[in-house]
């Protein structure tokens, strides 16, 4: 007799406890499951980082780290977070110390408008965690789900290759 498959937890329809982890602070957060990561993010905790742009998945304006990953908060539900770290761009830097990729972001002055730049960072994090030596086609692949209206894309690959040399140094 084999293993009897485990029944899936249904949660809902109202409101639930999630404890996540976000920007290392453990947080417990009350909300309905249908709830995006985004929206408890930006409403519930005040961080405003992750830009609500096209609420469908499309423009990256939106992405944080999951578990170290980058993701589309807009297309996360918050329940599925329970349990997992959460990174957003608000935790990058520490009290008078920008993270090595948000320096050379100014340095290389990757952004224009700025609206973006938040995902376009928390992209190039998540890439030179998983690989600290990048060449400029990693960095293209890490960011092509980022969209850019101004066309910033040789800057931000320049602040992403800079950054991963800085950290390199460290």
């Amino acid at each position: 007799m084999g293993l009897v498959p485990k029944a899936p937890q249904f949660i809902g329809p109202g409101a639930v406890d999630v404890e996540l982890e976000v920007n290392d602070d453990r947080v417990s957060v009350h909300v309905p499951p249908h709830r995006t990561l985004l929206d408890t993010l930006r409403e519930t905790l005040g961080l405003t980082g992750a830009k609500r742009v096209c609420d469908e998945g499309t423009c990256g304006a939106c992405t944080v780290l999951l578990d170290g990953e980058p993701v589309y908060a807009c297309m996360t539900l918050a329940v599925a977070c329970a349990g997992r770290a959460v990174e957003t761009v608000e935790g990058l830097g520490t009290e008078g110390a920008l993270h090595p990729v948000q320096e050379a972001f100014i340095e290389h002055d990757a952004f224009q408008c700025g609206f973006c730049t938040p995902g376009q960072i928390m992209s190039c994090v998540g890439l030179l965690r998983h690989n600290p030596s990048p060449t400029a086609e990693d960095v293209l692949r890490a960011v092509s789900g980022n969209l850019c209206r101004c066309g910033a894309y040789p800057n931000i690959v320049t602040a992403a290759l800079s950054a991963a040399k800085k950290q390199a140094r460290r």
